[in-house]
């Protein structure tokens, strides 16, 4: 009997202790771009899991056994391996899968369709990393999209559709970032924030996005930096600077990390610019973004950010030849002084994320923003205005030679500021349940943000013109010359003094609705949200009506729906609207004069969106037409003058505006393996000051062409070359100081820019070869660009000088740089 008991017991026990002894299975599955692949199914016998939305998976599996695992995607081909792991082994398989292209008639809602019926458009990161030119980054490629307008390659900044700089929002993993305030040329501004060598996904946004994205009024761009899965070195040099990058992670998956650095001298744009002089740009930052997993349900991120900016410019002489044919004149202009500028910012932030379960995630986000920021300079011009000689033949030809005008200005700037932005955020999305089986999601934030500025603004400017020193027009002392002296006090022409401390703090929140289902036999998609902002500021210094502080709210109901209806050519309509509230940050606080209005209220806009994309193919490539019509009204809007990057508010919501367009895209394979688009842009926006009457917006750009272009050469395929053409209409040139912006309504001349870049690829990831000095390298590329190749002369501001006999004033542009060439070099390891 004990015998038998014995042998039952064994006979029961063994194939659970067999059973229990077991191996986990985990990785990334990523496509061909190297982006996360999420719900792929992965099946082992009757166990089975799927993957996240970071296409993050783990798999428990019987050990000491053969075990066959499937990896299975509907719109990506079936990955199979087989694997025997002992007991208690971790083992990491992180597969690529390649797209499914026997499965062209079935209708598949891919990543990127994903992201179209939202109203997102997605760019992808290696065009990012391929085409640089004179301003490398994401704003490289975005000035090409229709509704985008960049009128400077010295600069990063843009304005979508009638908006300004100011207007639009930029994330990185979820934390926002910001740009220096104290910038006012392209030439001091550097590098952009976003590294491209750390990017795995681009969502750019140029109106009526989701109530998840913030209180601006013109876009959302949407970065994310990648979780690296393999080491890697990235490298790249030009003459214009360099940047490395390196990615590695641990054994046991647990922890993974990014890090970019870069450095970035403009002497060779810089000193090929109209003003002469010794200049030293030199911009340098490091970045990082960091991952450890203390479990598959917990998970935390850093992103650190540190940045130096520095622009030391010692002018010389400049000369600008303008005017006509008949009638040619020429700006000479002698200078001493220097200027130095400084800006040092440093960001940190934490990002805590806890999969509760397969249909709850929690996160918890805290970040700091600082940043000093100096602009000292002083600087005298002294300059003449005068008619060229156009004699041919004449050995005085081109110099001018009757003056026109005689004066100088002397420039002066000590501006100091010191701003610490804090903030915490809850965020919280869950799938709710459907019989349907529908993705049915609710979402939901909590966001508290502190910002501390302290500020010290002085700055003066002193004309003299013929001998005489130019007044203020406000100077209310009464000038009788020549029949009585004057003997009032000499008074600079602009004179802002002004010292700011200000806090201010933000309460946000929002819940949206997205659900994506069938109405009758076509798709269909449905968002719906709501935002509530609420702020108050607090200044140390009275306005001129004694009000130190404020408290405001805003309420921002926002609606999507798209449809993707059960016809034979593949189209996709949506529409989009609602309320967008920009609450005043502190450059919209101060006013002209230096001094913060804490009044101010938030700007309101009005979107309505309504899309269509139609997808097709063309010589069995496929193609992509994306339209939009929008319109904009605006109310409470805050008028400001747009001076090269520099905005200077009014502080006063003392205007009405609107802006209505058409943005076309045509993107597909023009050549057979590459992308590439052509875009065009209509807008027309204006505004109402003081019920005067509607005039031009300084960013009323009429027209907009966009070409990006890649190709190679059939023959060599190695010999890559890619177009980043852009033609915009001018803007307004903006006007003189104390002048009536509705008296000053020229445009300035029309931006025509082409950048063209041929490379050769020495190594590429897809081959092998045998000679041994290029097997260290996965890829390897040579190659030469050509910035403004057609040598157009565009201008991005107009600098006013009186014509001392008619008492007129000349609008004399401030020219971009001209044709230059650069070498670059590109490595991954």
């Amino acid at each position: 009997m004990k015998r038998f008991f014995f042998r039952s017991v064994l006979f029961f026990l063994l194939p659970i202790l067999a059973y229990s002894q077991s191996a986990t299975v985990k990785g990334i599955i990523l496509d061909q771009n190297q982006l996360p692949i999420s719900d792929v199914s992965i099946k082992a016998g009757n166990d089975g899991t799927t993957s996240n939305v970071n296409g993050f998976y783990t798999l428990k599996i019987p050990a000491n056994v053969d075990v066959t695992i499937e990896f299975t995607h509907i719109s990506h081909k079936r990955v199979v391996i087989t694997v025997n792991l002992k007991n208690g082994q971790d083992y990491e398989f992180n597969p690529v899968m390649d797209e499914n292209i026997e499965q062209i008639t079935t209708v598949v809602i891919t990543g990127n369709q994903r992201k179209a019926v939202e109203g997102v458009t997605t760019i992808s990161p290696e065009i990012i990393r391929t085409i640089k030119g004179a301003q490398p980054g994401v704003e490289n490629i975005l000035k090409t999209l229709p509704g985008v307008n960049i009128s400077n390659e010295l600069s990063t900044q843009y304005s979508v559709r009638g908006g300004n700089f100011d207007e639009n929002l930029v994330y990185v993993n979820e934390i926002e970032v910001y740009r220096p305030f104290l910038i006012r040329s392209g030439n001091q501004e550097g590098l952009s924030f976003v590294n491209t060598d750390l990017v795995q996904n681009v969502d750019f946004s140029a109106g009526g996005w989701q109530a998840k994205y913030g209180d601006k009024m013109s876009s959302v761009l949407d970065i994310t930096y990648r979780n690296p899965v393999r080491f890697g070195v990235r490298a790249d040099l030009s003459l214009l600077g360099g940047s490395i990058a390196t990615e590695a992670v641990s054994k046991d998956s647990k922890f993974s990390g990014i890090v970019g650095l870069r450095y970035r001298n403009n002497s060779l744009i810089l000193n090929n610019l109209e003003t002469e002089g010794n200049v030293i740009p030199e911009f340098a930052d490091a970045q990082t973004y960091l991952t450890y997993k203390f479990s598959d349900k917990f998970h935390l991120n850093f992103l650190g950010n540190i940045s130096l900016n520095r622009y030391d410019f010692q002018p010389t002489n400049r000369q600008t030849n303008f005017g006509t044919l008949q009638e040619p004149i020429a700006l000479l202009v002698f200078y001493e002084g220097q200027e130095k500028d400084q800006y040092q910012t440093m960001l940190g932030a934490l990002k805590a994320n806890y999969f509760v379960n397969d249909n709850l995630t929690l996160k918890l986000i805290a970040s700091a923003y600082h940043t000093t920021e100096e602009e000292y300079f002083d600087i005298l011009a002294q300059y003449r205005l005068g008619e060229v000689n156009t004699n041919i033949g004449d050995e005085n030809l081109g110099e001018v030679e009757f003056s026109e005008g005689i004066g100088s200005q002397l420039t002066h700037a000590r501006n100091d500021l010191d701003a610490l932005i804090t903030t915490v955020q809850h965020k919280g999305d869950y799938q709710l349940e459907d019989d349907e089986n529908n993705e049915n999601t609710l979402e939901w934030s909590v966001k508290y943000t502190r910002e501390d500025i302290r500020d010290r603004l002085v700055e003066w400017e002193v004309i003299d013109s013929a001998g005489f020193s130019i007044r203020p027009p406000n100077f209310e002392l009464p000038n009788e010359q020549p029949y009585e002296p004057f003997e009032g006090p000499l008074t600079a022409f602009q004179n802002v003094r002004a010292t700011n401390n200000v806090v201010i703090d933000r309460l946000q929140a929002y819940l949206q609705w997205s659900k994506r289902g069938m109405l009758g036999n076509s798709e269909v998609f449905y968002n719906a949200g709501v935002r509530v902002h609420n702020w108050s500021v607090d200044s140390e210094v009275p306005n001129e009506n004694g009000v130190t502080s404020s408290n405001q709210t805003v309420f921002s109901p926002r609606a999507q729906f798209a449809i993707k209806p059960d016809w034979e050519q593949d189209m996709l309509f949506r529409v989009a609207g609602g309320l967008y509230y920009q609450p005043p940050f502190y450059r919209e606080l101060r006013d002209s004069s230096g001094v913060v209005q804490p009044n101010v209220k938030a700007q309101q806009s009005f979107h309505v969106v309504v899309g269509n994309e139609y997808s097709f193919q063309i010589w069995d490539r496929p193609f992509k037409l994306i339209s939009e019509a929008y319109y904009k009204n605006q109310t409470d809007v805050n008028p400001y003058t747009l001076e090269n990057v520099r905005i200077r508010y009014r502080a006063r919501n003392n205007a009405k505006a609107y802006a209505y367009g058409l943005d076309l895209r045509l993107n597909g394979e023009f050549v057979p393996g590459t992308e590439s688009w052509f875009s065009f842009g209509y807008l027309k926006t204006e505004e109402n000051i003081d019920g005067r009457g509607y005039i031009a917006r300084p960013t009323d750009q009429r027209l907009k062409f966009g070409i990006l272009f890649q190709d190679y050469v059939p023959n060599i395929p190695d010999l890559k070359m890619y177009l980043n053409l852009v033609y915009n209409t001018g803007v307004p040139g903006g006007s003189p100081s104390y002048a009536d912006p509705y008296d000053f309504q020229l445009r300035l001349r029309d931006y025509r820019r082409a950048d063209l870049g041929i490379s050769y690829v020495l190594v590429d990831r897809e081959k092998t070869y045998s000679a041994k000095w290029k097997q260290p390298f996965k890829e390897l590329s040579l190659g030469f660009e050509i910035y403004n190749m057609f040598n157009n002369q565009n201008s991005i501001t107009n600098t006013w000088v009186r014509d001392v006999y008619s008492k007129r004033q000349f609008a004399i542009p401030n020219f971009l740089s001209p044709r230059i060439f650069n070498v670059r070099l590109s490595a991954r390891f």
